[in-house]
């Protein structure tokens, strides 16, 4: 299987930088950009993939985790926003990757006597119609009425008068980082060039015409020319400071929302179920992450800087008073052990509250070989980058066939199910417990043989990572060997989940990961001391500016360390 090692990387930028000129090039590498470039290569085109920072580093690795089609948009009547949502939930869990697309069951919780459960009951009902109908049902059950007493018996953790009885439904999730870099390592699979912490600094012009981009390598310093019958720009709510770069102003804009999540323990809530609750403005979930939940969200205009958005005391409060609102004992800010922000792209004008503004995408062509995607959600990823691939391709005079990636699983995803089956066996193979092997399967799907060669080459590699014991060793070596991770960043907000799961957010586990990688990417011992240090600073100044009261505050002390 194609590995993104490092010197996959330079292979990759040697090959976009050599003058011959590709059909696409697609600048952002989080879950649109990933996907356009799997689209575009597996049409037949040549493609490049750019990322500026690391896969999925923005918004595609601070989402709420969930693949679902939308429930509260039926609210909206956007039927068909929800059926195609639907649509591409089945796909997922189904075909492209069961390995980590899974279901995920819901609690709603009802307050109201016999109106509210004909309504909310209507919607799901609906909700389940539209799955039917979209022909991606299978294997997720239909919803549920449950009364006070089945409510409870499912969440033993809610207070006996916040609810009157509730509705059970399914909706998926998905680890968001895991599955983009997934996505980009399934296009090189395919051909695809692909290539992060290359910046793109600027637009090759060709009189009127978009001819390519100029990229900075923040590995090796150099600058190199990529040329392209076509530039897709995927930069999500960095659109409008891309489009800068052209010099001209694009057909539309996109906002930023922030959105904050809280990671607590599994055992701070008593329930066997995600929850899903009503807020004055929006829904607030409570989602199962293996031995944690997770809490979120907010919806929140940002107007500050893209790449580090800042969780405030007032962000985590407000979180923390509305779960606790149904809650028989409730959750306390010394319970959180992760908090992450993260930044929708809404595409602007329509209304001046974030929570209103369209989840829908759009695609134009603003110049003569520049295509331009943007808005949308996680889950519809695949139609935004169809749609973006489709427009490139008309601007070069059509000729390539039609998208095919709904018929294209991810790496990993092929016998998916025949590994997990023997999985015990696996466990004996290679001497490892089974709750281990079916973590690995969670996570890399029958990739995880790959893993397990490098836990049979070197046994120490089996072993808990220091710090984070939920991951073995050969998981960060494999990272840096095959998942294209350069920082020790990458590792353990990324590739990992550390940084949000253990409660010194993964400063105990810094070192003992720096040292892993440094056998991989041949580091110094001063550059693991470098990264090492950097990393503490960083969590230093997370934690910094959660004590914050406002956007501003919180901001500044985030930008101590970048």
């Amino acid at each position: 299987m194609t590995a993104l090692s490092p010197q996959a990387r330079t292979r990759a930028l040697d090959t976009m930088g050599d003058g011959r000129e590709l059909d696409v090039v697609v600048v952002g590498g989080g879950v649109v950009g990933a996907g356009a470039a799997l689209d575009a290569v597996t049409r037949g085109l040549t493609v490049g993939l750019l990322e500026a920072r690391d896969w999925a580093s923005g918004t595609s690795s601070r989402s709420s985790k969930l693949i679902h089609g939308g429930l509260r948009y039926l609210e909206m009547l956007d039927f068909a926003l929800v059926r195609e949502a639907l649509r591409e939930r089945g796909l997922l869990l189904q075909r492209l990757a069961p390995h980590l697309v899974r279901p995920v069951a819901f609690l709603y919780p009802l307050k109201h006597h016999a109106w509210e459960r004909v309504y909310a009951g209507a919607g799901v009902m609906l909700y389940d119609t539209l799955s039917l109908s979209s022909g991606s049902a299978r294997g997720l059950p239909r919803h549920r009425h449950l009364t006070r007493r089945g409510a409870l018996r499912a969440a033993p953790g809610l207070r006996k008068d916040s609810l009157i009885g509730a509705l059970r439904y399914y909706d998926a999730q998905v680890d968001d980082a895991r599955f983009t870099e997934f996505l980009v390592r399934t296009a090189a699979s395919y051909g695809a060039h692909v290539a992060s912490r290359a910046a793109v600094t600027g637009f090759v012009r060709e009189g009127d015409r978009i001819a390519g981009v100029r990229v900075l390598d923040e590995e090796g310093g150099r600058e190199i020319e990529v040329r392209a019958r076509q530039v897709i720009n995927a930069t999500g709510v960095w659109t409008d400071d891309t489009q800068a770069l052209v010099g001209e102003r694009g057909q539309f804009h996109v906002r930023a929302s922030k959105g904050i999540h809280l990671v607590v323990p599994r055992d701070r809530i008593r329930s066997t179920t995600g929850l899903i609750l009503r807020t004055e403005t929006s829904v607030l979930f409570v989602i199962p992450w293996g031995r944690h939940w997770i809490i979120g969200t907010t919806d929140t205009d940002w107007r500050l800087d893209k790449a580090h958005p800042a969780a405030t005391r007032k962000d985590i409060d407000y979180l923390l008073e509305h779960v606790n609102r149904v809650l028989v004992t409730p959750v306390t800010r010394e319970d959180v052990q992760g908090v992450y922000a993260g930044l929708r792209p809404l595409l602007s004008g329509e209304s001046e509250l974030t929570s209103k503004l369209s989840r829908e995408h759009v695609v134009g062509s603003p110049s003569p070989g520049l295509v331009v995607v943007a808005g949308g959600k996680f889950t519809t990823y695949r139609v935004m980058a169809a749609d973006a691939v489709d427009a490139a391709v008309d601007g070069m005079g059509g000729g390539a066939p039609p998208s095919v990636t709904d018929k294209i699983p991810l790496l990993g995803a092929e016998g998916f199910a025949a590994r997990w089956n023997q999985r015990r066996a696996l466990a004996q193979k290679h001497g490892l417990h089974v709750a281990r092997v079916e973590h690995l399967l969670s996570r890399y799907g029958t990739l995880a043989d790959e893993v397990f060669d490098l836990i049979d080459a070197d046994h120490k590699l089996g072993e808990p990572l220091e710090g984070a014991d939920d991951y073995v060793r050969a998981e960060v070596v494999y990272a840096a060997s095959h998942e294209g991770a350069l920082r020790l960043e990458d590792v353990l907000t990324r590739r990992t989940r550390i940084s949000i799961e253990v409660f010194d957010r993964g400063d105990a586990a810094a070192r003992p990961a720096a040292e892993l990688m440094a056998g991989v990417l041949g580091w110094s011992p001063e550059r693991v001391d470098r990264e090492v240090e950097h990393y503490h600073a960083r969590v230093r100044a997370e934690r910094a500016s959660q004590e914050q009261p406002d956007d501003a505050s919180a901001d500044a002390e985030r930008l101590k360390v970048t």
